[in-house]
């Protein structure tokens, strides 16, 4: 059973970044906002012809924009994993996606989240939207360091009829069902605003985990259309449908940053804008190859966006290369907690978006496996150091692109580098070992 008290490291690491918070400036509010399968080139900032996304748009202009980052996963539950622990989601066991109503599987039970984290350093937390990491009580996000929670637990739910993919009802407030009329994305809009207007002393948190755009493809007017659990319609749909939950999902999130325009609370938020993992069937992923589920560039590199007026500057934009799991390192940092070494593989991105440290090279690595053998899943993995990534598949197929020249991943080089392929396979071997060795039973 998870513990009911917060340990004593983090009372402490929180004791610590209190009084260094005391002698400096306020710790700063944190909305972090995380669509689902959302394209890399799906926003107007990021190339996208047909779609229109002002509110987006515009936060790009005032923050950074990133153009390499990635999601820890190809798909739902280990980036949010990776988000929740900052760590490699592997460590967990949580290398592919919680299924409909599977109990016993999820965050650990008895494991620190950055919810408790900054619940302990004195943050107000909030998770509006899609969880994903598990359905047992112990599991749920009140119990993983939530003061609140709306939204649901699987990995996706009718946008009108809130139940997920096999007709089990799907909404919840707290740790209680409840039924609430509406389209999925303007309820987490709502919710979100009467989060952000709670009156408060202390900072928040609100991890805004947005349905949009995962199918079922359902657009705001499409309430009668006729969308069934388990049937083949739950995945039937058009780019022409996809756009309108997009537009409909900026639109939404223009209301929560006009919300904290008027209660002035603009100037001591961190905003951050990202995608859990590459884009499905209707999305544009452009100039990104192939899509969700897969280890090419289209499957893990995603949208990032990331405002705090008068720290980050405005209008820029960072080839810097990040990870989901950063974010967790980061706001850990912004809270007054220190580093975490034993239990963090990412890193404060802080010193980058403030042009206080020069960029940095990274190492980063992906893996897929194959845990339902009636799924179809190419298992393989893949590195990436600086601009070259390494995939190989249990195939036996190998592929070495440098990315600065080739993002679209075309040509294979493997043939050309063998000493870089080496070293490469090497870390490779070297991180599947130090992860195998946390990795739960």
């Amino acid at each position: 059973m998870k513990r009911l008290t917060t340990s004593w490291p983090i009372l402490v690491m929180a004791f610590l970044g209190i009084c260094t918070i005391a002698l400096g400036a306020p710790k700063p509010n944190i909305l972090f906002i995380l669509a689902d399968d959302l394209g890399y080139g799906d926003l107007g900032c990021y190339g996208c012809p047909d779609i229109r996304t002002p509110h987006l748009d515009r936060l790009a202009q005032e923050g950074v924009r990133f153009t390499q980052f990635y999601a820890n996963g190809s798909v739902c539950s280990p980036t949010r994993a990776a988000f929740m622990s900052g760590r490699y989601q592997q460590r967990l066991g949580l290398e592919d996606a919680v299924t409909y109503q599977e109990f016993g599987r999820g965050l650990p039970e008895d494991g620190e989240t950055l919810a408790d984290a900054l619940k302990a350093a004195g943050y107000n937390t909030g998770l509006i939207g899609k969880w994903h990491l598990g359905y047992d009580l112990e599991r749920r996000p009140l119990q993983q360091g939530f003061d609140h929670f709306f939204g649901f637990l699987g990995g996706n739910h009718h946008y009108f009829q809130h139940m997920d993919r096999i007709g089990v009802p799907d909404l919840w407030l707290g740790n209680e069902a409840i039924a609430r009329q509406g389209y999925t994305t303007d309820l987490l809009t709502e919710d979100a605003k009467a989060f952000l207007a709670k009156p408060r002393e202390q900072p928040f948190f609100l991890y805004l985990a947005h349905a949009a755009p995962h199918f079922p493809w359902q657009g705001p007017t499409d309430e009668n259309k006729l969308v069934e659990p388990k049937k083949p319609s739950w995945q039937e749909g058009d780019r022409q449908t996809y756009i309108a939950m997009v537009e409909r999902l900026d639109h939404g999130i223009g209301q929560v940053l006009a919300k904290l325009d008027e209660l002035g609370l603009r100037e001591n938020t961190l905003v951050v804008f990202s995608s859990d993992n590459g884009g499905h069937t209707y999305s544009r992923n452009a100039p990104m190859r192939d899509f969700k589920g897969t280890i090419w560039e289209g499957g893990v590199r995603v949208p990032c966006i990331a405002r705090w007026p008068g720290v980050i500057p405005a209008g820029t934009t960072s080839a810097q290369m990040g990870i989901t799991m950063d974010w967790t390192a980061t706001f850990r940092r912004l809270a007054g907690l220190g580093p975490d070494a034993q239990h963090e593989d990412g890193v404060d991105v802080m010193p980058f978006l403030t042009q206080k440290a020069p960029s940095q090279t990274r190492t980063l690595f992906w893996r897929l496996t194959n845990r339902r053998p009636k799924k179809q899943v190419e298992e393989g993995r893949s590195v990436c150091q600086g601009p070259w990534k390494l995939i190989e598949y249990a195939t036996g197929e190998r592929y070495l692109f440098n990315l600065t020249d080739d993002v679209g991943e075309q040509q294979n080089l493997i043939q050309h580098h063998p000493d870089l392929v080496q070293e490469l396979h090497q870390k490779l071997d070297a991180w599947e070992k130090d992860i195998a060795a946390s990795t739960p039973n």
